[in-house]
């Protein structure tokens, strides 16, 4: 059994050469935003949530990965990062809308 029921990478990747990246559509302002949701809603103890360097999917938005199950999905702004809170790491549904 894994330490953690929710493993959760966000994709933190800078690139300056100017092709597509996470970090520049805020993925670190959102990760840290993950992190106290995260710990404000008392999910830390089964949750973790980590930066990961590229995922090397960045040209489909800024993505985040979920395991175990591996569902990846992209997100736009705080009530996308919110769902996938309430949605995948509490109530244990996909959120298909933001799957990739």
């Amino acid at each position: 059994m894994s330490y953690y029921r929710h493993h959760v990478f966000f994709c933190c990747n800078q690139r300056d050469d100017g092709r597509p990246c996470c970090n520049a559509k805020g993925a670190s302002g959102l990760r840290d935003y993950a992190k106290r949701r995260v710990k404000e809603l008392d999910l830390a103890g089964g949750v973790r949530i980590n930066q990961a360097g590229c995922l090397d999917r960045c040209d489909e938005g800024p993505c985040v990965v979920v395991y175990p199950e591996a569902v990846w999905y992209t997100y736009v702004d705080r009530a996308d990062i919110d769902e996938i809170i309430e949605e995948h790491l509490q109530n244990g549904r996909v959120v298909e809308r933001l799957r990739i």
